[in-house]
């Protein structure tokens, strides 16, 4: 599994692609905490407490993520590779946790770069440190669930462009499905509200930026990512198994 996460991890950073969705993730970082700083009352101190900075962060990344795993697959099957991959000694399952991991690694070096803002800040300003964490487990969390949703995309296209279209179509259906559900038609149909409430994940991050860790939520990304992996597994097993 580790050559595998290894040759993915190359493919990432020998290259000037994950620089590249770093420098851009650095972009889309910056604007809503510069937004807050031109919006500063008159104590001139700023209070870096990523409640309102997150939301923006989370809706930029909906763009961004599928960008990052859109060749996960798709480029394996369009170059030929996947060939050599699915005769591989390796296991289907370890296949799709190195990707996985590998994806999670570069969107780690990704939120690294944006600790240049609390540093920075704290010199002249002030950082809540509990929502600061929060915020970032939470924006952790929600970058887990989307990678693993663009991996499985991927697995069904050999078009990467393709795959991070509807990936980014899914991700902003996860992100405002509560706004769906709290609809007025929705709303007549308390049962069908019910079930797709449970699966909003806006909600669920709203905690995280507020400062607070709740169980339930971090079961609800925990268990979306395995779920994702699991049909993701299912998807190049199946075709694996089609190939005779």
């Amino acid at each position: 599994m580790f050559p595998i996460y290894k040759k993915e991890l190359q493919s990432f950073f020998y290259t000037p692609f994950a620089y590249a969705v770093a420098a851009l993730f650095m972009l889309m970082f910056s604007l809503p905490m510069a937004s807050a700083i031109a919006h500063l009352d008159g104590t001139n101190r700023f209070v870096f407490s990523f409640t309102e900075m997150f939301y923006s962060v989370v809706l930029y990344s909906i763009f961004l993520i599928p960008i990052l795993t859109m060749r996960t697959f798709a480029d394996e099957r369009k170059n030929g590779t996947e060939v050599l991959l699915m005769t591989s000694p390796v296991s289907v399952a370890k296949i799709v946790i190195a990707k996985f991991l590998a994806n999670v690694t570069v969107y780690l070096f990704m939120l690294a770069c944006t600790l240049f803002f609390p540093i920075i800040t704290s010199i002249k300003g002030e950082v809540v440190m509990s929502q600061l964490i929060c915020a970032y487990i939470g924006i952790f969390c929600w970058g887990t669930m989307a990678i693993a949703l663009g991996m499985l995309i991927s697995s069904f296209t050999e078009n990467s462009i393709l795959a991070a279209i509807i990936g980014e179509f899914l991700m902003f259906v996860l992100l405002f499905v509560d706004n769906f559900a709290n609809s007025g038609f929705i709303s007549q149909f308390p049962k069908l509200q019910s079930v797709l409430y449970s699966f909003a994940a806006q909600p669920r991050f709203a905690y995280f930026s507020e400062g607070l860790i709740r169980l339930s939520d971090i079961v609800f990304f925990g268990s979306a990512v395995i779920c994702l992996l699991a049909w993701t597994y299912i998807s190049i097993e199946k075709r694996r198994w089609n190939r005779g």
